[in-house]
């Protein structure tokens, strides 16, 4: 039998390297909403202050959070990520994808 040449998927260390960005800002949020949430909410409720009308541990955790890292979101999808056919490579295709993704 002959053995062929199994040639990886260049595409493999972009889908890694955007895995694990995402990962990343998903972490990065929970650090976020935990430290606003857990850090200000200790308080006794007659020590709350308020922003809006929303005690300033809920308004920065959930509200300010949320619309950070959706921005954050939206950057680093357009910046970072790069829009990848999923159908199979031929040669020429390898090697470029090769070269853009190195």
């Amino acid at each position: 039998m002959k053995s062929k040449k199994i040639i990886e998927d260049p595409r493999f260390k972009q889908c890694n390297k955007e895995a694990i960005m995402g990962l990343g800002l998903g972490v990065v949020n929970l650090i976020w909403w935990f430290g606003w949430g857990y850090g200000l909410g200790k308080k006794p409720i007659s020590e709350y202050t308020y922003i809006l009308g929303f005690p300033t541990w809920f308004f920065m955790s959930c509200i300010v959070g949320g619309i950070l890292f959706s921005i954050l979101t939206v950057i680093m999808i357009n910046k970072y990520f790069k829009d990848m056919s999923l159908e199979g490579l031929t040669k020429e295709e390898i090697e470029k994808y090769t070269k853009e993704f190195d």
